[in-house]
């Protein structure tokens, strides 16, 4: 194995981020917790380049680019740099076992990638089409992977797929606009803000703004439509993968209910569930089977 280089940046990504992802779970087929879970540290350490420690945007971008190597490298059976051998060594058999796609391996790294660059210059989405196109990347290329470990493959599954993605990554996005705004990162598009007649002050920490209320409203209320158009997948996949599906499906929509609770007023509160969320998740998942 190839020493590790020294580093360039002072980011030191950790492997323990589990709180969000149901990565290896006793719903998952035992002969796939091994590739979801490599999947997962992929991603998860990716995010922590380029999110975590105090590097600069440069510094985060390089990381990024040599962490793209190492995939490319592993993907032409060729040595990784060994700075990241937690995540390249278990991936590299899992893209032998499981041929996953590496183009939508890819597509992660080109979505944090943007998210370094967005938050750098301030960059604001223009509208919410091109919102949506981030999600291809940064969410959507997630559900695709592990369709792909299902066997699933048909057009009409991975539009769903799409949709149910895409839905997680919005509702994370109204969930967490405390965070975000506080980060200098604004997910929220120009048009629709200034179609709600929303200003930056409104979306701060002491605000009462009654414009950012429906904002969100909106925001929300389209999530819970693109969710609940995905959501008829989790029916038809069968076994242990359709119901953690159903759960995350009843998890992203449990969330928008306790949007709704804070009178969506999210720039002020962060919302999260707990465990006294999960009999609520487990009754909806079996009314999902049942209907």
């Amino acid at each position: 194995m190839n020493t590790p280089p020294p580093s360039t940046h002072t980011v030191s990504p950790p492997l323990d981020h589990y709180e969000n992802f149901p990565v290896a779970s006793w719903l998952c087929p035992p002969r796939l917790r091994p590739a979801i879970a490599a999947i997962y540290h992929f991603a998860r350490t990716a995010d922590d380049l380029a999110d975590e420690g105090d590097a600069d945007a440069a510094q985060r971008l390089d990381a990024l680019a040599q962490y793209r190597a190492d995939l490319l490298a592993i993907a032409s059976g060729q040595a990784h740099s060994g700075q990241w051998t937690q995540v390249f060594d278990p991936l590299r058999k899992m893209l032998q076992d499981f041929q996953l796609p590496v183009p939508l391996l890819a597509d992660l790294l080109d979505a944090f990638a943007q998210d370094v660059r967005y938050t750098a210059t301030q960059r604001r989405y223009r509208d919410d089409a091109e919102l949506l196109d981030y999600c291809t990347r940064s969410a959507n290329p997630v559900g695709r992977l592990l369709l792909h470990l299902y066997g699933v493959t048909d057009a009409a599954s991975l539009a769903q797929s799409d949709r149910i993605c895409s839905a997680l990554q919005l509702i994370n996005f109204w969930q967490d606009v405390s965070v975000d705004v506080a980060r200098g990162r604004w997910y929220p598009s120009q048009q629709a803000m200034a179609a709600h007649g929303v200003l930056d002050a409104d979306l701060q920490a002491d605000s009462t703004s009654e414009n950012a209320r429906r904002l969100i409203a909106a925001y929300a209320n389209a999530a819970k439509a693109l969710m609940q158009a995905g959501a008829p997948l989790a029916c038809r996949i069968p076994g242990r993968a359709g119901w953690e599906l159903r759960l995350v499906v009843q998890g992203g929509l449990r969330m928008l209910d306790k949007i709704e609770a804070l009178d969506f007023a999210t720039w002020r509160t962060r919302p999260k569930l707990t465990v006294w969320d999960a009999p609520r998740l487990a009754w909806r998942a079996v009314w999902m089977r049942q209907r």
